[in-house]
């Protein structure tokens, strides 16, 4: 190699470096995240610690998370509700809400603590949207899940810790808004 290509590539692996270290000085690390988790639900949630795990391996490192509540119901048709608070690794925090519809093979009610990863928000404003998914649910007195929704380059990932009868699929969207909203379009 000649010194014109060496002092090249010395260049772009110094300029690398900080980049890589400020993307991950962004992100939460699991362990922060599972010890946020456990807080938030409690040490009751069985399996949590599995379902993050999960999360990570397919998504990486969030950028973010939610803490809330949320209830739904369906009959074919169905309706979800929630509220939370977005918290970035940043230090950003938003009150937020989120509403949305649904249409599938689903059926019962259920009220759940949710705890929500976010990938990849880069502005918090960008978080007020619609987020399709499909979502699975099996729930019988309690359970923890987790299921995603993207829109564009932001994924969501929330893991539900919840109550009541609910099974089925569906295909939906979550729409997140600044204000509360029965209207669940």
């Amino acid at each position: 190699m000649n010194k014109v290509m060496v002092c090249a590539l010395s260049l772009v692996m110094c300029a690398s470096g900080p980049i890589a270290w400020a993307a991950e000085s962004d992100t939460y690390d699991q362990d922060s995240v599972l010890a946020a988790a456990e807080e938030f639900f409690g040490e009751g949630a069985a399996g949590l610690g599995d379902v993050i795990e999960k999360v990570f391996k397919e998504k990486g490192r969030p950028n973010g998370y939610i803490t809330g509540e949320e209830a739904g119901g369906a009959l074919a048709i169905g309706v979800r509700y929630g509220r939370g608070l977005l918290q970035m690794k940043s230090g950003a925090r938003r009150n937020l809400h989120w509403q949305g519809p649904s249409v599938g093979l689903d059926v019962g009610a259920n009220a759940s603590k949710v705890f929500i990863l976010v990938y990849k928000l880069r502005n918090v404003s960008d978080i007020f949207q619609r987020f399709p998914g499909i979502d699975g649910s099996l729930y019988f007195v309690a359970g923890v899940g987790v299921n995603y929704v993207q829109s564009g380059d932001v994924v969501l990932a929330p893991i539900r810790f919840g109550v009541g009868w609910r099974q089925g699929a569906n295909i939906g969207y979550m729409h997140v808004t600044r204000e509360k909203s029965w209207i669940p379009f």
